[in-house]
């Protein structure tokens, strides 16, 4: 970049560490964070050499050298916190799940249209150079017509009774669990690969920890450490899901989730066949695509810019061979992010997710949990029209009539 943006994250875990390390990494100046207690923000501020930990978030909106703001908080606060940051007048990145309901995320979509700012969600797992690159590929007809869609997303680090987070609790990690937190990702991946949205859902989900142990004093995320004293705690939320899906022009799929899975500590896969051929990546080894074919020798693909198309290259910051990993991928986001906030404006089909994916990942969310109610298809409710840029292809792009 040719001169410095100002950015400042809120939340100081591990997703808003690594928000903090990504942005250094594209040349970012992080001015501040702003931590769950000005004292807790402090600590962070000095672990990770920042020169300011605001005491709240008016004192960040006061700093005229923050351009951007990177929402990592808890789930229940990304409304408030997103809405405010735009009000103020800055470009906001916003983890996932954009909001607790999908009215929320419905009246916040109208809110970043019209403030005319950059509002972009998370979904980091897009921006693996590969997928970009297939992403790419099937729309230009590498596979043929997509016809199956199938995968997973396994995590373990809630098996035990006495694994505990704030995503338990569903007044600030909201109602879906497994499906909010890991499952959106592996639905806004395919849904942005494939070009197609889903439109219809069957799903069961699962609670096998019925009682969790709760510490009494704070837990990260992915944290080992067991605390002495906890508090017992029913739980309300899934372990896991088994989902079947319908997407827009007739392609089936289905996906299994799980935040209980032994061994499994990030582990999400999929599979998408077509008419010609298929394509298949695991995130544990993310360097490697697979292509299969009917009539001729399989192929793995490694990522190498030499040997991937536009998106994928654009998408890589090293050579083939050199492996791309998780924080990887957030540099890729946010190099796009901040193209655009340069620009002045979101482009009309950005790569990464806009505020209107992330509301309708809530809607898929609706109609997962409808679904699971009932026991029976639910339809994905969609308005007639969706406001504000979305990065995926609508499906009179995509689907040949």
């Amino acid at each position: 970049m040719s001169s410095p943006i100002g950015a400042a994250v809120i939340g100081t875990g591990f997703i808003g560490t690594v928000h903090v390390e990504a942005l250094r990494r594209i040349g970012v100046d992080v001015r501040g964070v702003l931590g769950s207690s000005p004292e807790r923000g402090s600590q962070r501020a000095d672990a990770l050499g920042v020169a300011k930990a605001y005491a709240s978030l008016e004192a960040l909106l006061d700093d005229a050298t923050v351009q951007v703001v990177h929402v990592t908080s808890p789930n229940h606060l990304h409304v408030p916190q997103a809405r405010q940051i735009l009000a103020a007048g800055r470009h906001v990145v916003c983890e996932k799940p954009l909001a607790m309901t999908a009215a929320e995320s419905a009246d916040l979509v109208r809110v970043a249209e019209a403030s005319g700012l950059v509002s972009a969600v998370n979904f980091n797992i897009r921006f693996y150079p590969l997928n970009q690159h297939l992403r790419q590929a099937v729309g230009e007809g590498a596979l043929g017509d997509v016809r199956l869609v199938t995968g997973r997303y396994f995590q373990d680090w809630l098996l035990h009774e006495t694994d505990w987070n704030w995503r338990l609790e569903p007044d600030k990690g909201g109602a879906l669990r497994a499906v909010g937190d890991i499952g959106s990702h592996w639905l806004d991946l395919m849904t942005f690969i494939s070009g197609r949205p889903v439109v219809a859902v069957m799903a069961e989900l699962a609670t096998f920890i019925g009682q969790r142990q709760q510490p009494t004093g704070p837990v990260e995320t992915f944290s080992t450490e067991r605390r002495g004293e906890t508090v017992a705690r029913a739980m309300a939320s899934e372990d896991a899901a088994t989902i079947l899906l319908r997407f827009a022009g007739g392609a089936r799929g289905a996906v299994s989730l799980s935040q209980v899975s032994p061994g499994r500590k990030n582990s999400l896969q999929y599979e998408i066949d077509g008419s010609d051929a298929a394509a298949a990546w695991d995130s544990e080894t993310p360097d490697h695509l697979w292509i299969g074919h009917r009539d001729r020798p399989n192929e793995i693909l490694q990522r190498n810019p030499a040997m991937m198309n536009e998106a994928g290259r654009a998408a890589a910051a090293l050579p083939g061979g050199h492996v791309e990993g998780f924080g990887d991928t957030f540099s890729a986001l946010f190099r796009a992010v901040y193209a655009d906030v340069r620009a002045g404006r979101m482009a009309d089909h950005p790569p990464y997710a806009t505020f209107a994916d992330g509301h309708d990942e809530m809607l898929v969310g609706d109609a997962i949990a409808a679904s699971a109610s009932t026991g029976r298809w639910v339809d994905v409710e969609r308005p007639a029209t969706t406001t504000g840029p979305r990065s995926t292809r609508s499906v009179a792009e995509v689907v040949t009539p």
